[in-house]
């Protein structure tokens, strides 16, 4: 099992701790300021441990060919790249007061830093964890310079090779141990088949020190909520007050209603995962007292009688006999009173009787121990 990590203060990610889910708002508040912290806000209701941005300085993530050459997208803010993605950019002040906003709500903050100059400001704004989007996850020269850092970075794999996350891997863990990965596909929405969450599993075989996570750019909930049945310890999806609006982004975001409906089905999925111990559970008590089997005479059988298996049978019955697992251990075993046909074959009946049962009830953790029983009704334990 991956080593758990603090994350953010006081919540560790890894090993049996709940999956940290981060509501990706990115530039969904369409440089309306206002409708950023409502969206910070939506991310709280809805049970999110984190709200995330985007955060770029762009002469330091564009050249000036990019940022002059028009945009004509029914997306875009302007006539240029550059205008269209200054237009969408908060300052650094502004990004102070999200911060302070969102620590007010007690809502975790971050962004992904998009360039060199980014990820300065937030070391300096404090971040709890550095995200590194997709587009930088081969940018080697920063994945050092960010990992110097010293803080906890959660990395996206999309449009990598598995042979780059490799090398990834070897390179964060040079500076640091407290990194996690995710799967993650860069498509706006992304079709199912393009997920690939098996992804997840062989990462998890890949790197088993480092929790692994997804970042989910599909519609709905249900393949998010699978990656966390697989194991994800971080998700990671897109947030939008209206699916409908302006960006390339929106499409493949989840609403308040899908965010809520997310988080309730991640925290349900992690109950059920439960413990990987089988057992008979307390609640299955109600169910096993009325249909439990036992073992039961098939034919009259006189005192002094040697079991045979074509003597016996399996039924419900009353009162509780041998539990049908142990019926093999009856053969050859003397009874030592008359048995009437259809009667339980109960543990004071049979000479020198001794076989195996499992402890009914065992608790999550604990190891299920085994009695052995004779004809006085003595037991001894094995572990």
């Amino acid at each position: 099992m991956a080593r758990e990590f603090e994350l953010c203060p006081n919540r560790k990610i890894g090993g049996n701790q709940p999956c940290f889910i981060i509501a990706e708002i990115g530039q969904n508040h369409d440089g309306n300021f206002e409708r950023a912290k409502e969206l910070i806000k939506m991310a709280k209701e809805c049970g999110a441990d984190c709200a995330k941005f985007q955060k770029s300085v762009l002469e330091h993530k564009f050249n000036n060919r990019a940022l002059e050459r028009p945009y004509n997208s029914k997306n875009s803010w302007g006539k240029t790249y550059g205008e269209h993605k200054r237009y969408l950019e908060f300052n650094e002040d502004q990004y102070r007061e999200l911060q302070k906003y969102a620590n007010e709500l007690g809502i975790f903050f971050t962004a992904s830093g998009m360039d060199d100059m980014a990820v300065e400001f937030l070391d300096k704004l404090n971040v709890p964890f550095f995200k590194v989007g997709s587009g930088d996850t081969n940018n080697f020269p920063y994945l050092e310079k960010t990992a110097k850092k010293g803080r906890p970075m959660v990395v996206s794999s999309g449009m990598q090779s598995m042979e780059t996350m490799q090398r990834v891997y070897e390179t964060l863990k040079k500076y640091t141990q407290d990194f996690c990965i995710l799967q993650c596909t860069s498509a706006y929405p992304l079709e199912p088949k393009d997920v690939n969450l098996r992804v997840i599993t062989e990462y998890q075989k890949m790197f088993p020190d480092i929790p692994i996570g997804y970042s989910g750019h599909e519609t709905g909930i249900n393949i998010t909520v699978a990656a966390v049945a697989l194991g994800a310890k971080v998700v990671e999806r897109h947030v939008t007050h209206n699916k409908e609006a302006k960006g390339s982004d929106h499409a493949a975001s989840l609403d308040r209603d899908e965010l809520k409906k997310l988080v309730d089905a991640i925290r349900e999925v992690e109950k059920a995962m439960g413990s990987a111990h089988k057992c008979r559970l307390p609640c299955e008590e109600p169910c096993h007292n009325k249909l439990g089997k036992s073992v039961v005479a098939k034919v009259r059988v006189p005192k002094g009688t040697k079991l045979t298996l074509d003597m016996l049978c399996i039924k419900v019955a009353e009162p509780r006999g041998v539990a049908p697992e142990d019926i093999f251990e009856l053969r050859g075993k003397k009874v030592l009173k008359d048995i009437e046909e259809d009667e339980s074959i109960t543990d004071d009946v049979v000479d020198c009787y001794a076989y195996m049962r499992r402890e009914a009830v065992v608790y999550p953790g604990q190891i299920a121990s085994r009695r052995t029983f004779t004809s006085k009704g003595e037991f001894r334990l094995f572990d």
